[in-house]
């Protein structure tokens, strides 16, 4: 399989005081290309540290990132602003949609920063909302949503313009059951029918078990790999 992510020796130790805290120790991991990969672990294990260092939020106390063979900490930060932009999509808990906008306008919003015309945006909107099952949604705004909804919303406005890759850090968190067998079964149909690849951090083992790959963390370090087939 192609490399797409490649984490050597990686270390994060934040420090409070003189007081160090080491959220990963040396940490060498590899994501492929078109893959959808669950991180799992206790909390602290370092899961979301790893997303941040890889989404280019956060830099690493030591190691390197590799995307494409290409190492992050070599990026300027204009370089790394633009990584972000267009080849990496985030999906947090929590949603933030803007409330006076329908959920068609909010997933189009990106779309319209970059320029696309009205009536391209809009079909592309549709095209991410019936993904997420929520096409007779369209017209609702935030408010007139249940919570699972709106997460589904929030998670197609982030991948409406296809990254390449794409970090999502407990995307489930905060929904019902159903939401997130719709959310899991979307991202499953982006990595196999788009060659996206996706990295979700979750506890939930159930939704894990659905993914091609789970990669334990245990205190910063990787703990096992384990391949799923079937």
């Amino acid at each position: 399989m192609d490399e797409l992510v490649v984490t050597e020796d990686l270390w994060k130790i934040y420090k409070i005081g003189r007081v160090e805290y080491p959220a990963l120790r040396g940490l060498d991991a590899t994501f492929y290309r078109g893959e959808f990969v669950a991180v799992v672990g206790p909390s602290g294990s370092g899961k979301s540290t790893l997303l941040h260092i890889i989404g280019g939020l956060d830099k690493p106390t030591r190691g390197k990132v590799k995307v494409d063979g290409f190492d992050l900490s070599t990026f300027s930060s204009n370089k790394l602003a633009e990584y972000r932009n267009k080849k990496v999509g985030f999906v947090f808990q929590f949603f933030n949609l803007i409330p006076h906008l329908t959920a068609a306008e909010n997933v189009g919003l990106s779309m319209s920063i970059a320029g696309i015309d009205p009536k391209s945006r809009k079909a592309k909107a549709m095209e991410f909302l019936e993904m997420f099952g929520l096409k007779d949604k369209a017209s609702k705004k935030p408010t007139e949503l249940s919570g699972g909804e709106q997460q589904r919303v929030a998670i197609a406005r982030a991948l409406v313009n296809e990254p390449d890759l794409i970090l999502a850090d407990e995307p489930t968190g905060n929904v019902d059951s159903v939401s997130a067998m719709v959310i899991v079964d979307a991202f499953k149909r982006l990595t196999s029918e788009k060659g996206v690849s996706l990295i979700m951090v979750t506890h939930n083992l159930e939704l894990a078990k659905l993914c091609d790959r789970i990669v334990e963390l245990k205190d910063g370090r990787l703990e096992k790999v384990e391949v799923i087939t079937g």
